[in-house]
């Protein structure tokens, strides 16, 4: 049964415009000051970072969710290698804008102050509730997970910026993963130079944020080219 709580459920107009801020300003960030020249990050910033993303939702409250820190610089250079190579990868499956997208920046792995690998556990498949239709809920509560970090990091003033260029088996390999876990991300996090006013992509003129009524339906897909694909898929 549900606890009686008599506080007003809503929060005050400027709570909400702090919530409302916060999620305009998130930011992926891949330009960080580097470690040896960053102010010190503030005390417990990581584990409080960590306790954001474990208040995430979770499909049948699995908290499927775990963070391995990179504190090994030697352990960290192997793992920018695989990122790198998964980058020209990436580059050469991108014919017509490979030049740009050489552009694109993963030296955060090396100059954040933090590094965070985050996969899903092994031994995911006892949980059903949930899941039993929809097994990609995992993937979904982790997600969940990784959006709370990244506004937690965003209101203290901390860039965190998630790295996706990487083969799956190769990173696991690497960090010793259990049979049936899968690395998801690799966040960087650290202080940084400014927060961008857009999404980087955005300014690069890779795409834009979709209007509302692209997005939203009502009763059934629509008909119209509005369900189609993003105009700027790539």
């Amino acid at each position: 049964m549900p606890i009686a709580d008599n506080r007003d459920p809503r929060y005050s107009d400027d709570e909400i415009a702090t919530l409302w801020r916060t999620l305009r300003e998130r930011r992926d960030m891949r330009h960080f000051v580097p470690a040896a020249d960053a102010a010190p990050l503030p005390d417990g910033l990581l584990e409080r970072l960590v306790e954001a993303a474990h208040l995430a939702p979770s499909v049948g409250f699995m908290q499927p969710w775990r963070f391995i820190r990179i504190s090994d610089p030697a352990l960290r250079e192997r793992l920018h290698a695989q990122v790198e190579a998964e980058r020209l990868r990436t580059a050469q499956a991108l014919p017509s804008r490979n030049e740009e997208f050489r552009q694109v920046k993963i030296e955060g792995i090396r100059e954040c102050q933090e590094l965070l690998v985050v996969t899903l556990m092994p031994g995911r498949e006892k949980h059903i509730v949930g899941r039993r239709t929809l097994p990609e809920m995992d993937v979904a509560s982790v997600g969940c997970a990784i959006q709370n970090m990244w506004l937690a990091a965003r209101a203290e003033g901390i860039g965190l910026g998630w790295v996706s260029f990487f083969e799956p088996l190769a990173l696991a390999e690497l960090l010793g993963l259990p049979d049936g876990a899968r690395p998801l991300a690799i966040l960087c996090i650290g202080r940084v130079p400014a927060f961008y006013p857009r999404p980087m992509f955005e300014d690069a003129g890779w795409g834009k944020r979709l209007p509302l009524a692209d997005v939203l339906f009502e009763n059934r897909w629509p008909d119209d080219e509005r369900a189609g694909p993003t105009p700027t898929a790539y």
